[in-house]
């Protein structure tokens, strides 16, 4: 038998001359059972907090539809009173149908969609939706002569465009 031994390093001296560290390993546990608790604490406030947002945009949302049908009700009150009144003088009824249309207009506007039926500008593809051309001398060359449905609204917010008759370029 040969009296020698085999080299050894400075870890395995370290690790010969240290006892084995139980408690260290079960501080690890410790922290790691902490760590999951925090994290399924997490999960369920971010699941509370998912289920909270829902309700609230559900109730926003519905206090909005309110809002909206809330305006719209004097239109309503005011076409019902123009059919009780159809039978009496005509131009009344008409007069009568104008201020409903105007004040429906306003609501929309109210609610930020303003109606926009200009004639003489510049076509526009944003706001101008091109339904027909028409040959006009004294018109410059792609500019609105006619407005066949206004359009409503404005920029990111727009409803739909308005429909318009086109003067051609003239060759």
């Amino acid at each position: 038998m040969s009296t020698e031994q085999e080299p050894t390093t400075p870890q395995d001296e370290l690790s010969q001359a240290l006892p084995p560290e139980q408690p260290e390993v079960d501080d690890h546990a410790a922290a790691l059972d902490e760590l999951q608790d925090r994290w399924r604490r997490a999960l369920a406030d971010l699941d509370n907090l998912r289920k909270r947002h829902a309700k609230e945009l559900d109730a926003v949302r519905n206090e909005e539809r309110a809002r909206t049908a809330a305006a719209w009700l004097p239109v309503v009150d005011n076409l019902d009173l123009a059919l009780t009144h159809a039978g009496s003088d005509p131009s009344a009824v008409v007069e009568g149908v104008k201020a409903v249309r105007d004040q429906a207009v306003d609501v929309l506007r109210r609610l930020g969609y303003p109606r926009y039926e200009e004639t003489g500008v510049p076509f526009a593809p944003a706001v101008h939706e091109v339904v027909g051309t028409v040959d006009d001398p004294a018109a410059e060359p792609d500019t609105v002569v006619q407005v066949m449905r206004p359009g409503y609204g404005e920029g990111r917010r727009q409803l739909r465009p308005a429909a318009v008759m086109v003067s051609k370029r003239q060759e």
